[in-house]
């Protein structure tokens, strides 16, 4: 398994429009995708930085996985992600190295990817992603 880029580095918020003005305001930058994802109950924007994103995850309900993540430690950084070419051999890698997996299976996520996640108990206590991106 090779790791190909930092696809983004997520980070939790509150207010989606409050956080998207505030990185316009002070960094000068603008998304390039915002979408309601309802399958991981988040609304968020991916804004460019170099050859990857600062992802912003608003919850849709304070019961997801962000806004409990919320609830419990406030805005802040949520996950890292990496992008690979074949998630599901990174994932056959993982398996193999005793990682514990919270995604055994890829699912959809923003922006049409092939997500799945790595348990922040796995290494470092640091949430990972693992993003395969579409063709195009």
């Amino acid at each position: 398994m090779k790791l190909l880029n930092l696809d983004h580095v997520a980070i939790a918020v509150w207010n989606l429009d409050a956080a998207i003005a505030g990185y316009r305001d002070r960094y000068g930058v603008e998304p390039l995708w915002r979408e309601v994802v309802e399958a991981q109950g988040v609304e968020e924007a991916m804004l460019p930085v170099g050859g990857s994103f600062v992802q912003l995850l608003q919850p849709l309900t304070p019961d997801s996985p962000v806004g409990r993540f919320l609830e419990r430690r406030g805005e802040g950084l949520h996950h890292v992600a990496f992008a690979v070419v074949d998630i599901e051999a990174a994932l056959d890698h993982l398996r193999a190295e005793g990682a514990r997996l919270i995604d055994e299976v890829p699912r959809i996520g923003g922006r049409g990817a092939r997500i799945a996640f790595v348990h922040p108990a796995d290494l470092a206590g640091t949430l990972v992603e693992l993003v395969e991106l579409p063709d195009g």
